[in-house]
């Protein structure tokens, strides 16, 4: 039993440990936080301005389609990084490869920007 606890010892240290810190971190902003906050803080904010209307209004399509082309074009940097990392690795057919992605990409992006889905009145 004495081998065992001294095995398992560790562990309920650094469970401890992680209990006090999440605790501390729960209670802390209680004890420190100002408790006179100002109106304006108090405000609702949305774009530098107050809210005019209600928050459960329909939203204009070209905020769905702005976030969608936002998060292909992202999601193209993001193939960007692993393949300049592994660059001398893949060779030519890899080279060839991420033209060819990007070649799609530009495409899809001119059919967009022909579209107007770009365009803001």
């Amino acid at each position: 039993m004495d081998g065992l606890l001294r095995e398992y010892l560790p562990i309920v240290v650094f469970m401890a440990v992680a209990l006090v810190i999440g605790l501390a971190l729960l209670v802390a902003p209680f004890i420190v936080a100002y408790k006179n906050p100002d109106p304006e803080k108090l405000s609702a904010y949305e774009c530098g301005f107050n809210a005019f209307d209600d928050a459960r209004m329909k939203f204009d399509v070209r905020f769905y389609l702005v976030a969608i082309l936002f998060i292909i074009f992202d999601l193209e940097v993001a193939f960007l990084f692993p393949w300049a990392v592994a660059f001398g690795d893949i060779g030519l057919f890899g080279f060839w490869s991420m033209i060819v992605f990007l070649g799609v990409l530009t495409i899809g992006f001119i059919y967009e920007w022909r579209k107007g889905a770009l365009e803001w009145d």
